[in-house]
């Protein structure tokens, strides 16, 4: 059968181009050709990272490296053993393209420049004879003997020995993947910023502090925490630690309509006592100051006259005007402030869903279907997510890689 094998690849993005690519590689024999429903292929990674294009990680441990998908991590663990970051670099250094790793861990191209590795998809499968058939929809996937039948919108059909299926979130691709017998969880938004519909908060857009203390509570659900930076914007909080939260919390905020509360700890390197201690500390200090005017803990002005304002003390309240009472207050909105989540807004044009298809109906050792022999899956149509930082396009690379080493035999 060898050398008539006839792959299908159903979606033009990371974890298709790098499925098709790694499967004409390892059988040259095999027709590979590659269905793509829009104009351009590629077009999450010429935008993600801000144009640069977040390649990966430089998390070379498999067991530390799952820690970062909210979904999947299990599933990962020996996916990654066969295929990590480490191989991600080798395989764009092989092409000519060289990473660099910044203070924060994520992995860009030298050039800083998403175009490259767009680029270097294109060449690598061209080069290894993937055929790529643009604005060409497929419709509807049946079995045929042994082989499965592609509808294509142009009422032509091509049949193939095996299918690989990265359509990412795209709704045609979770229709496809279930009229061939699988069970898909409703993808929902992953990674995104909370609303916090506070004028005084919004006012401070623009202030960022690290790090801060996060908890998460959604009715009816265990509270999640993350500890990093926080971006205060227009339209409530960012930065890495809400960002984190919006992951692990995606499907109950989702279920909650995003209504929820979050705690804020603006001072994680104290306990509430060595805050109170401070506090006193600065009374006996500066007796004579207005509490607006001095903060012992060194937060960006603006953010410390605002929580002394929502402990309820005038700004013009010396030091030593300050009562137990109100020292109580101000701890308490300095260590557990709460602020009411109304909704959702976007991160960047970064947009990443949880949801896709069951795992345990994949095998990932070679990415096929349990459900439907010849159907192979790669990429975020899997119920798979990760957090920010190169570890989305990660597991695009293991899993194409390996569902295309796996077809092509």
């Amino acid at each position: 059968m060898g050398e008539y094998l006839k792959i299908g690849v159903i979606g033009g993005g990371a974890a298709g181009f790098f499925g098709a690519i790694a499967c004409a590689k390892a059988n040259s024999q095999a027709r590979v050709v590659l269905f793509e429903g829009g104009r351009s292929p590629l077009a999450k990674v010429r935008i993600s990272g801000g144009g640069r294009c977040n390649v990966t990680h430089h998390c070379f441990d498999p067991a530390l490296l799952v820690q970062h998908y909210p979904r999947g991590s299990k599933a990962l663990r020996g996916a990654f053993s066969r295929f990590q970051p480490k191989d991600t670099i080798t395989w764009f250094a092989q092409q000519g393209v060289p990473l660099k790793t910044e203070a924060d861990g994520r992995m860009f191209p030298v050039t800083d420049d998403s175009e490259t590795i767009v680029n270097c998809l294109w060449e690598a499968a061209l080069n290894a004879g993937v055929e790529l058939k643009t604005q060409t929809t497929v419709k509807a996937v049946n079995r045929q003997g042994e082989q499965l039948a592609l509808q294509l919108k142009s009422e032509t059909s091509f049949c193939c020995d095996r299918l690989l299926l990265a359509t990412g979130s795209s709704p045609q691709g979770i229709r496809l993947a279930q009229s061939l017998g699988h069970t898909v969880a409703p993808p929902v938004p992953s990674l995104f910023t909370f609303n916090i519909a506070e004028a005084q908060l919004r006012s401070l857009a623009g202030i960022a502090v690290e790090p801060v203390a996060l908890k998460l509570t959604v009715a009816g659900t265990k509270p999640l925490t993350q500890t990093g930076p926080l971006l205060i914007t227009h339209w409530g909080v960012s930065g890495p630690a809400v960002l984190k939260l919006s992951a692990w919390g995606a499907r109950a905020l989702h279920e909650a309509q995003y209504q929820a509360e979050l705690q804020v700890n603006w001072l994680p390197q104290f306990t509430a006592e060595q805050v109170r201690q401070q506090l006193t500390a600065a009374k006996a200090k500066s007796p004579k100051r207005a509490i607006a005017n001095y903060d012992p803990f060194s937060l960006p002005r603006r953010l410390w006259q605002y929580l002394v304002h929502r402990a309820e003390i005038a700004a013009e309240t010396t030091w030593a005007g300050l009562s137990k009472k109100a020292i109580n207050q101000l701890v308490s909105e300095l260590t557990q402030g709460h602020y009411a989540i109304s909704g959702k807004g976007v991160f960047k044009d970064e947009f990443v869903t949880c949801g896709g298809v069951h795992l345990k109906e994949v095998d990932f050792k070679t990415m096929a279907s349990r459900r439907c022999p010849g159907l192979y899956f790669a990429g975020e149509i899997l119920d798979i997510d990760g957090i920010t930082g190169g570890f989305n396009f990660q597991s695009a690379w293991t899993t194409g890689w390996l569902a295309g080493q796996a077809m092509a035999h």
